[in-house]
């Protein structure tokens, strides 16, 4: 029954996103705001096809954490929803994510419209400085920006290196920084097309204050993420 769930939800994915993207095209001859209403009705949109389809619900924890206006946030990042599914969750997310999904057709065209931030991982320090510059930019805007700090993702229970740009930006921003904990990865593989019954619950931690040494924030921030995703496990 998983099997056929899933496949299920897969097509109606791709056809939900595919009709999404062309129909509503002509919003990104507008301003930025209208694209994130789209990306924001279709990610509720899935998020509503997993649970009717998947048996997948929703949990979101700690709302008092939830930021709204110019912010930081870290998560913990296992599957594509953290990210696609996220867009729902947020007033005005901006995600940082890798510069190659911006050449995809119509996804990457929406990305760019929506004013997301794309990262050359391979570019070192001077990406640094970009993705510095151009956060700035995002929370003149009042927006959420979301990094993933382990920079890719990770299998349920395992932990990355946390890469240095979240320090970065949270160095540079002067600017509290709210991590995210998720269980996303067990009921959304990271590979493949099963989708696992069970809630997905993304947790808001207490932010971390602002003004703490590179190591101290760095420390402080798996600290919190970790074990917070680990007890979600039941670990």
């Amino acid at each position: 029954m998983t099997l056929l769930r899933s496949l299920i939800f897969v097509a109606l994915f791709y056809l939900w996103s595919t009709a999404a993207v062309i129909v509503l095209f002509p919003v990104l001859l507008g301003p930025r705001s209208w694209t994130m209403k789209v990306m924001r009705v279709w990610a509720a949109g899935f998020t509503w096809l997993l649970r009717v389809v998947c048996d997948i619900r929703i949990e979101i924890r700690g709302r008092e954490n939830l930021p709204v206006g110019a912010a930081l946030v870290a998560a913990k990042h296992q599957c594509m929803f953290d990210a696609l599914g996220s867009l729902a969750i947020y007033p005005d997310a901006c995600f940082v994510t890798k510069r190659e999904l911006f050449a995809i057709p119509f996804f990457g065209w929406y990305t760019a419209r929506a004013g997301m931030i794309a990262v050359d991982r391979g570019g070192h320090s001077k990406a640094l400085r970009k993705l510095v510059a151009d956060a700035r930019q995002r929370m003149a805007e009042d927006r959420q920006l979301v990094i993933f700090p382990e920079g890719t993702r990770m299998p349920p229970g395992e932990t990355g290196k946390y890469q240095p740009g979240v320090a970065a930006l949270y160095r540079e921003l002067g600017l509290p920084c709210t991590p995210v904990a998720t269980n996303s990865g067990v009921h959304w593989p990271a590979h493949g097309f099963i989708r696992r019954p069970g809630v997905i619950v993304v947790e808001f931690l207490e932010p971390i204050p602002a003004g703490l040494s590179r190591a101290a924030f760095m420390r402080t921030l798996e600290d919190r993420i970790e074990p917070a995703s680990a007890a979600l496990l039941g670990l």
